[in-house]
């Protein structure tokens, strides 16, 4: 259920920009220019921003991590492991 919260708000609040932002337009020459500027807009950043959400929440590769770097977080938390049981 908490994948469909942020999935639908966003949908919704770009649905609002990209219906609601063109009818906001003045009238002039470059009308129909600018409304399909915003549509275009709203649609590019909605499907950029749920291609990166999907990924997220099942990504292909978890992040790597070298054990020294580990061990050296370890040490710098105070939470290292006792100096005779790790490997040099």
């Amino acid at each position: 259920m908490s994948v469909w919260i942020p999935l639908v708000a966003v949908t919704a609040f770009w649905l609002i920009i990209g219906i609601g932002g063109p009818l906001l337009v003045p009238r002039g020459p470059n009308k129909g220019i600018i409304q399909t500027m915003i549509v275009l807009t709203a649609v590019c950043c909605h499907l950029f921003w749920i291609v990166v959400y999907l990924h997220q929440l099942n990504p292909l590769i978890g992040p790597q991590i070298p054990v020294r770097t580990i061990l050296w977080l370890s040490e710098q938390w105070g939470n290292a492991p006792p100096a005779h049981l790790v490997d040099k």
